[in-house]
């Protein structure tokens, strides 16, 4: 991926060069003159398209701010309501991920959303401990997370 960054990066500069052209708008038309010729070559370099992840990672921001703006209006209900019937509860989340920037990145999405928290991570990493502020069924809570934040993050990293 970084080496077709580069290569990109390289073909745009390389048209602002040949048209002496040094502005913005150049090196534009040089970055999208660079990604078709990386789209056309792309049986010649090892990796998959670059674009594909660059995409993969805008969705999974995307779905953090829909997950953070929807827990936040539940959050903000739970509040205003007069005798909240909320149970607070620490369940654990198993996970499919294997290295430990996935994880940390996982715990760290989980414990940005309002009204949950990642408390801890077991010995093993197959396990990540939350703690949520309110936990009617916690099969359902897992559901969710593993639906949304987990399987984003697969998607972003193989």
């Amino acid at each position: 991926m970084a080496f077709q960054i580069v290569i990109n990066l390289i073909i745009a500069f390389m048209w602002m060069f040949l048209k002496e052209s040094y502005s913005v708008p150049s090196f534009i038309s040089g970055y999208i003159l660079g990604i078709v010729l990386l789209l056309i070559l792309r049986r010649f370099i090892p990796d998959t398209f670059y674009l594909k992840r660059v995409i993969k990672i805008i969705n999974l921001i995307l779905l953090f701010i829909k997950e953070l703006v929807s827990s936040n209006i539940e959050i903000v209900k739970l509040v205003y309501t007069p005798k909240p019937d909320i149970e607070p509860g620490i369940f654990a989340l198993p996970t499919e991920l294997k290295s430990n920037w996935e994880i940390t990145l996982l715990a760290n999405l989980i414990t940005l959303t309002p009204g949950t928290l990642s408390v801890a991570v077991s010995r093993d990493n197959t396990k990540l401990f939350v703690h949520a502020m309110n936990i009617n069924d916690s099969n359902e809570s897992i559901r969710s997370i593993k639906n949304t934040f987990e399987k984003a993050i697969m998607e972003v990293t193989q």
